[in-house]
């Protein structure tokens, strides 16, 4: 993902690590990506070394040193690729781990268990409006393209659907009944060995 993003960036004009971590953060970008700060300046040293990016410029500012790139031939290559192989991967991402939580909240007392659904359900919620914010930024930046807005509102579907499922999930525990081997499994129990 993160090769993909600096490369797609690059092929727009060239930037420096910097100036691509910035863009990032006020968009947002970085949240429903995953791309972490340190992760853009090892991808540009990466990609440098196998000639998909160059060093266009250096600037010295005090201590301080700023490297613009610009994407090279084989990385507009290599762009292509990742890019047309991203249209080839699944689109839908399941949350596997909350799934398999979901399959053993009986063993939890409902009481612990409605209190991290809760916890699940403020965490999207401002997830959600750091979402929102971004497109915000966005749009000061810059126009915005149908398909970048559209982007934006299959991502907020996405985030109405987890939602709607957690929500739907905490009314179900509530109607559950008390299960008295989910509460004993959280007590201590003395050991036997």
């Amino acid at each position: 993902m993160t090769r993909l993003m600096v490369l797609g960036l690059l092929m727009m004009r060239s930037m420096s690590g910097y100036e691509i971590q910035s863009f990032l953060q006020q968009s947002r970008t970085d949240q429903w990506a995953g791309i972490l700060p340190g992760s853009i300046y090892h991808a540009l040293k990466k990609m440098e070394g196998e000639a998909l990016v160059r060093v266009e410029n250096v600037e010295q500012t005090g201590n301080r040193t700023k490297a613009t790139y610009g994407i090279t031939p084989e990385g507009r290559t290599e762009f292509l690729r990742l890019l047309k192989e991203s249209f080839a991967l699944s689109s839908v991402q399941l949350p596997t781990t909350l799934y398999t939580a979901v399959s053993f909240l009986h063993l939890l007392p409902k009481e612990e268990t409605t209190t991290a659904i809760d916890a699940q359900i403020q965490l999207l919620k401002q997830e959600l409006a750091d979402m929102k914010a971004g497109q915000v930024e966005k749009e000061k930046a810059a126009s915005i393209q149908e398909y970048i807005l559209l982007t934006f509102e299959n991502m907020y579907e996405h985030y109405e659907v987890q939602l709607r499922f957690l929500r739907k999930l905490r009314e179900s525990v509530e109607r559950m009944p008390i299960d008295p081997a989910s509460d004993s499994l959280t007590k201590e129990t003395p050991s036997k060995f």
